[in-house]
């Protein structure tokens, strides 16, 4: 074979992941349909989460979801703060609220019956236990409709639903990352409260609209395999 008809090293990866991702499990629900897939073999495997088509997420690196949730407690005002996790996904946010003994209660919205029903079989061991631990509540809810219609408020909010504001899972979704969306979390937030959102990209006018709101916000970034850096931007007191 000529150097001009051998596939590159890249095609080759890509063949293989092919040959060895299998879908583990597909329904339809009110949002549409989500599936989970395998991708390579034990004790190697990646598990992928599609909805609609979509990639969401997988298990392959959850640095920037575990940060999500690190630099809001970090950055927490209050010793026992009540902490909001928006979506549930792969489970390395929640994971990282629940082995923080500081949390006083971890609330876990997340609308897909499928994902919730995933960590009681492949993806428990991401979620390493959290969703057993007293203090969590999962609650299935779309986040924007419960935080509308709730009287609660969290000292800190990480939210992790879409693929960021500017690449969404839903057209629905795209409201939270507009005015109306963060007046909704300016409301449930305490006073002193901590919000993080994450987002595979940089996304610049979302950025606007969180100082537009809030007197700190800070971009967090996360370097990933895949080019531009994942990324989670911190805002805290509301203007």
């Amino acid at each position: 074979m000529t150097s001009a008809t051998q596939p590159s090293l890249a095609a080759l990866v890509a063949r293989t992941a092919e040959r060895t991702t299998r879908v583990l499990d597909r329904r339809d629900g009110p949002y549409g349909e989500i599936v989970l897939r395998q991708r390579g073999e034990s004790p190697d495997e990646v598990y992928e989460i599609i909805a609609n088509g979509c990639f969401l997420m997988d298990t392959a690196d959850g640095r920037s979801e575990r940060l999500l949730v690190r630099a809001a407690l970090d950055a927490a005002a209050v010793p026992r703060p009540a902490v909001l996790i928006g979506g549930l996904g792969a489970g390395f946010s929640l994971a990282e609220a629940a082995a923080d003994p500081a949390p006083a209660r971890i609330t876990v919205l997340e609308r897909e019956a499928a994902v919730v029903d995933w960590h009681s079989g492949p993806l428990a061991r991401f979620s390493a236990g959290a969703l057993d631990d007293p203090r969590t509540e999962v609650v299935a809810a779309d986040l924007l409709d419960q935080l509308r219609g709730t009287t609660d408020h969290w000292d800190v909010v990480c939210l992790d639903i879409d693929n960021g504001p500017d690449w969404t899972v839903t057209d629905a979704n795209g409201g939270l990352y507009g005015f109306a969306g963060l007046t909704v979390l300016q409301r449930v937030l305490a006073p002193s409260g901590v919000l993080a959102v994450w987002s595979a990209a940089p996304a610049p006018e979302f950025e606007e609209r969180l100082r537009a709101r809030f007197q700190q916000v800070r971009q967090l970034d996360v370097h990933v395999e895949r080019g531009a850096p994942d990324v989670v931007y911190l805002a805290s007191r509301v203007k």
